[in-house]
């Protein structure tokens, strides 16, 4: 009878207890730029344990890697590398050839004698990983810095050795560290907003506005959260000026922007919110539909200005204008190339979808909403943009009854 009564304690006491920590296998790279070189020296060091990798098939063209070599058995089968560890582990070594220059010209990774950029995505390569059931990756990178190279910052929370990071990204069971990277005799300024960290960094005596980036950031994080929900706990912002490319691109919680990128454009429309939308929310086009991760960046980077009192509403509605001028000629937004008028007449969709779902639920809804729903999605289409309008609407909508999107 005691038995018995004691069950449902027990029963409640295995439900209370946390799940079993996945097994692991350690995964520590370590990175030596070399600027004399123009590439990066590359050593990934492999332990197994409770979890156990034994082959990793990486994405290395060969005009991209080379000196690739390790221990165990290294198979280059053209732009690919196949890796089969020693059963305990091993390390497998490359070097990385970093500068990149972009088909309209300017730099998206460069390194000097004094710094470099560069994405971690590239520098360590995707890879097939063959996993024991259930196990995961435990990563950490390591930088070893050229004399007189006093700074590295990536988008990863610090580690306990200097100038090392703890990658942990619970979404894949085998993280490498992706996003931007800048490292050398750089000028960093960061803050801390309750649980984000935003750090802008770029070579000292560039002209980038670090604290004015902090400034807009911070004016707009609020918003940020109130529309995209939780965010990530660290964004790193790298930029510099000279040769790279002049623009700005987003990558995982970090995002790029060269140096003289005004803030605010005179359009009204700001490239480092755009960006910031983009990481953020990670939505992006399936192919034939990238106009709807663009004009969704692009919508916000200009309502988040608006709805913070940056803009006037008559700003706003210049903005607007200039928007239907200059995307006058836009017949088709599916299936057509996403540039600078096509990008401009899906911003102006968004702005019309925003406008009706309004209007319909008496403002107590808006493309936020919409937005959430294909960020759960993130690889989205136009049948995605459709079916969650509807559910925000509770009916099909009638913005998206468009030619545009047929």
């Amino acid at each position: 009878m005691a038995l018995v009564r004691l069950l449902p304690v027990l029963l409640a006491l295995l439900l209370a207890a946390p799940a079993a920590v996945a097994d692991t296998f350690r995964v520590d790279y370590t990175v030596r730029f070399q600027p004399d070189q123009g590439n990066a020296r590359v050593a990934m060091a492999l332990a197994n344990g409770e979890g156990r990798a034994s082959r990793f098939d990486l994405a290395m063209p060969a005009d991209r890697y080379d000196g690739v070599e390790g221990d165990g058995e290294v198979v280059r089968d053209g732009d690919r590398v196949v890796w089969s560890p020693p059963r305990a582990g091993g390390e497998l070594r490359w070097q990385y050839r970093i500068d990149k220059r972009r088909r309209s010209g300017g730099h998206d990774a460069r390194i000097t004698d004094d710094w470099t950029i560069v994405r971690g995505d590239h520098l360590f390569p995707s890879a097939r990983v063959r996993m024991s059931a259930g196990s995961r990756s435990a990563t950490t990178v390591r930088f070893v810095l050229p004399e007189g190279w006093t700074n590295v910052e990536t988008p990863w929370r610090a580690g306990e050795r200097p100038r090392s990071f703890v990658v942990d990204n619970d979404e894949v069971r085998f993280a490498r560290p992706t996003g931007w990277i800048i490292a050398g005799d750089v000028g960093t300024r960061r803050e801390q907003h309750d649980d984000i960290e935003i750090v802008v960094a770029a070579p000292k005596g560039d002209s980038m506005p670090r604290q004015q980036i902090l400034a807009m950031v911070g004016w707009t994080l609020p918003e940020m959260r109130a529309i995209f929900g939780e965010l990530p706990p660290k964004i790193l912002v790298v930029g510099a000026g000279d040769a790279m490319w002049r623009g700005g691109l987003s990558g995982p919680r970090s995002l790029y922007m060269h140096s003289g990128r005004p803030l605010i454009s005179e359009n009204g429309t700001s490239t480092l919110l755009h960006e910031f939308v983009h990481l953020i929310s990670r939505i992006s086009g399936a192919p034939g539909h990238k106009y709807l991760s663009e004009g969704i960046a692009e919508f916000y980077s200009i309502e988040l200005l608006h709805r913070t009192g940056g803009t006037t509403e008559a700003r706003y509605q210049r903005t607007r204008a200039m928007l239907e001028r200059w995307s006058a000629d836009v017949r088709r937004l599916v299936g057509v190339r996403a540039g600078g008028r096509v990008n401009a007449r899906a911003t102006l969709l968004m702005m019309d979808l925003d406008a009706e779902i309004r209007q319909a639920s008496d403002g107590e809804r808006s493309l936020d909403d919409v937005t959430r729903l294909l960020m759960a999605k993130r690889r989205v289409d136009t049948a995605d943009l459709r079916e969650a309008a509807e559910r925000v609407l509770g009916r099909p909508s009638r913005t998206l009854d468009s030619p545009l999107l047929r």
